[in-house]
């Protein structure tokens, strides 16, 4: 049996989505629980007077107040973070798996930092997606490597370490499914052509799966850039304080062993265990979301103890969109891959089988599949009673809003104190645009992401799956700077 039948059939057995888990009874309550909630208060709204007609935006509030305080207290030790060091014996084999459609701009740029890396990958994996722009042309002309047949594999006559595999398109999923199958490396990180390591990424990566045989998948930071136009640099402004949020939660779930979002743009795997689960579904929106609910999955199943890292010394930049329609475009595709994901895996929500996953992050993650909708509600509520002259209830709504957007200073101040100090420096310094960001965000970005999850919901509820090719400004603004 081919590896490549191997991971087809396990993942036929295994993958909840074909196996139709049931709809437990915590899933429909917290699921349909907080729907339920939105229409009530929504349609109670204009009844209500004084700040409980507001009552679907205190109610987002109070939600994201609570996280913020959760995140603030699992992410105490980070005050005293310090990179581990690598122990001894053998290293295990690593090999990157760069699933490429159409990346002929960015293509020879990511393999050169690749290259350049301290502790070099022993494999360099090329998994062409189909291409049908230059990256023939750039890989003869860069590598020396002539376009290899279709399903099959070329190495480089120039870089020992670097193989071009080109595959017929097929999506990101199938490519590194296929890639899974040509190699047989210890670890496999898995790198978007638009992201670039730092020079000590993968010696990080290679050193936390060195420590730590029960570690299955990792994540590195993430630092978005944008192309230098003036919308380019705004969108680099928010995203880059929104990664910082999302990293810092992703520390503070790993703390009670609920982290569920990596990163698909640069993470690392336990090719051993991906195999084992089914490798990645190519039906899924956010495969590499929808691997980790998997790997749990098993992991509980079989009494792995296997766990999943955010690392703070492996570092990245990658290509970020910088407009309006890109962003929500981004926004649509990574929502509507969540709601997939929750759905396929609704039994796990509230199932104490899972440990905290199943009892703390996935009831958290039932409640985010409305909380934009909350949130643009409340927004269109606050808009309507301010048409209608209802100076009663907005004055109040305007002192909660402003009472948050305190919190969230000095959540965003907390936080990146602390994620300076785990990034090594991995932000620009300046907290004049922390405070612009803090007081200018929840009335312009933060209702670009609520709209791109709504977006999400179309696109999960008509099924709708795309690997569209994004425009890379950042990385080439990057390179010829």
């Amino acid at each position: 049996m081919t590896l490549s039948t191997s991971i087809e059939a396990r993942f036929n057995a295994f993958s909840p989505r074909l196996n139709r888990r049931p709809l437990t009874l915590p899933a429909l309550l917290l699921h349909g629980g907080a729907l339920l909630v939105l229409i009530v208060l929504t349609a109670q709204a204009w009844q209500w007077t004084g700040i409980l007609a507001w009552s679907v935006g205190l109610v987002y509030l109070a939600y994201d107040t609570a996280l913020l305080l959760f995140v603030g207290v699992q992410t105490l030790p980070l005050r005293h973070f310090a990179p581990a060091r690598d122990g001894g014996g053998a290293r295990p084999t690593l090999a990157v798996l760069v699933a490429a459609h159409n990346e002929a701009a960015v293509l020879e740029q990511t393999v050169h930092a690749l290259l350049a890396q301290q502790d070099p990958p022993d494999i360099i994996l090329i998994a062409d997606d189909g291409s049908t722009d230059r990256t023939p042309q750039r890989m003869e002309r860069a590598f020396g490597m002539a376009p290899p047949p279709l399903g099959e594999m070329a190495a480089s006559p120039s870089v020992p370490s670097l193989r071009w595999l080109r595959l017929p398109h097929g999506g990101k999923a199938r490519a590194l499914n296929a890639a899974l199958e040509a190699i047989d490396s210890d670890i496999v990180l898995t790198v978007d052509a638009d992201t670039i390591l730092a020079p000590d990424a993968i010696a990080a990566m290679r050193s936390a799966f060195h420590r730590e045989p029960a570690l299955v998948a990792a994540t590195g930071l993430l630092r978005p850039i944008c192309d230098r136009s003036a919308a380019g640099r705004l969108f680099e402004w928010f995203q880059t304080y929104e990664y910082v949020r999302n990293f810092i939660s992703r520390f503070a779930w790993m703390r009670v062993d609920g982290l569920l979002l990596i990163s698909g743009a640069f993470a690392g795997f336990r090719r051993e265990a991906v195999v084992t689960v089914g490798g990645f579904d190519p039906e899924c929106l956010v495969e590499d979301y929808e691997l980790i609910h998997r790997l749990h999955r098993w992991s509980a199943d079989h009494g792995c103890g296997w766990k999943v890292r955010v690392l703070g010394e492996a570092r990245a930049q990658t290509d970020a969109p910088g407009h309006v329609a890109a962003f929500l475009r981004q926004r649509r595709r990574w929502f509507g891959g969540f709601l997939q994901t929750q759905y396929w895996n609704r039994d796990m929500v509230g199932n104490p089988r899972f440990g905290r996953l199943g009892t703390m992050m996935l009831p958290v993650k039932a409640f985010d599949t409305v909380q934009p909708l909350f949130g643009l509600v409340a927004f269109a509520l606050l808009l309507g009673f301010a048409m209608e002259g209802r100076l009663p209830v907005v004055g109040p709504i305007l002192i909660a809003m402003l009472a948050k957007v305190a919190i969230d200073l000095g959540f965003h101040i907390w936080s990146i104190m602390l994620y300076r100090r785990w990034s090594g420096g991995m932000l620009p310094e300046g907290w004049g645009r922390v405070l612009a960001a803090s007081f200018i965000e929840p009335f312009s970005f933060q209702l670009l992401r609520h709209l791109g999850a709504a977006w999400g919901w179309v696109a999960f509820l008509t099924r709708s799956s795309t690997w569209s090719k994004a425009r890379r400004g950042g990385i080439l603004a990057r390179a010829a700077s």
